[in-house]
């Protein structure tokens, strides 16, 4: 499993980064978490709305800082 955070690097982005540690951490899943701040990457994956949340090269969530509860939810 793939994470990836779509983000400036922002507090916003830091946050959701160490909120979605905690979720993979809690649920003891085995996935890599990737900070992406280059625009052209995250250009293609369709979203101007940050921070996002990406899972297997598919974008759960954007414009928000998701808690740790509402990441387990949606990797789960």
């Amino acid at each position: 499993m793939v994470i990836k955070i779509l983000g400036s690097g922002c507090k916003n982005c830091k946050k959701l980064y160490h909120n979605t540690i905690l979720a993979i951490s809690e649920l003891e899943l085995d996935a890599a978490v990737i900070k992406i701040t280059d625009f052209a990457e995250i250009a293609k994956y369709n979203t101007m709305r940050m921070p996002a949340l990406v899972l297997d090269e598919k974008v759960i969530a954007k414009g928000k800082v998701l808690s740790k509860e509402e990441i387990k939810k949606l990797i789960s």
